[in-house]
């Protein structure tokens, strides 16, 4: 299968195939600029009786990968560490409260040692995610895998039973989020290109990827894409609302 082939060619493959993902992404972004839109790609795996699969278990949320950045007014993005350390913070925070008012069990939020290498097992788990969420993303509206029959059948295969030993949870939660701000400068040449272009030249994005993993089997259970031209992590009201549509559909 797809992901094992990546789990067995190491971290290259892994990072090669989510370089090659940022073209898909960038296609999604555009669109939603394009549309002035809040969009959600939920995704749920079937029973062999054709129902949702249900959580059965308690869940871990594994440390989530985000960066915050402000849009200058050539459109440039520059990394904002006070912004992205804060929504560092109140993002965890918000997932729990969300899961926790559903009546999901949860373990303690997992997070890598700080001296583990690009070689971590564990590290290299999460990459391996990114990738198959990228994979998701590039085949999964177009049904083009002749192997998947129609299906969504993803897995990480079987290096995931390291997460679960490491972390006694039944399911991990991963969540990758890049959060954008339009800076005054930006928001002077949106109207500027309003009013000379006739459209909008784009501002602040919001991008969401979210997947829930079954540790027993390595199956992606369910997987969500979030794009938002509103959302903002910076605060907890905001926070909050990122979470609801982000994890939408996690609990049928």
């Amino acid at each position: 299968m797809l992901t094992q082939r990546l789990f067995r060619t190491g971290p290259a493959a892994a990072r090669g195939r989510v370089r090659r993902g940022v073209f898909v992404l960038a296609v999604l972004v555009l669109a939603c600029l394009l549309q002035g839109c809040v969009s959600t790609q939920v995704r749920t795996a079937q029973d062999p009786a054709g129902k949702p699969l249900r959580i059965n278990g308690s869940v871990v949320l594994v440390e989530p990968d985000i960066e915050l950045y402000a849009v200058g007014a050539g459109g440039v993005q520059e990394p904002r560490k006070a912004w992205t350390e804060s929504a560092r913070q109140l993002w965890p925070q918000s997932v729990r409260e969300l899961l926790q008012a559903q009546g999901i069990a949860l373990k303690s939020d997992f997070v890598l040692p700080p001296d583990a290498g690009p070689e971590n097992h564990l590290r290299q788990l999460q990459l391996l995610n990114q990738a198959v969420s990228i994979s998701i993303l590039a085949y999964g509206r177009r049904d083009t895998l002749r192997n998947k029959h129609g299906k969504f059948d993803w897995t990480l295969g079987p290096g995931v039973a390291d997460l679960r030993q490491a972390t006694g949870a039944d399911y991990a939660l991963f969540t990758y989020i890049r959060d954008s701000y339009t800076t005054g400068g930006r928001a002077a040449m949106r109207v500027i290109g309003f009013l000379l272009l006739g459209g909008d030249i784009g501002g602040g994005v919001q991008v969401g990827l979210a997947s829930l993993v079954d540790l027993r089997t390595g199956q992606v259970v369910w997987h969500n894409l979030l794009l938002d031209q509103t959302g903002d992590l910076r605060v907890p009201a905001g926070a909050r609302e990122t979470a609801g549509d982000l994890l939408k559909g996690i609990r049928r």
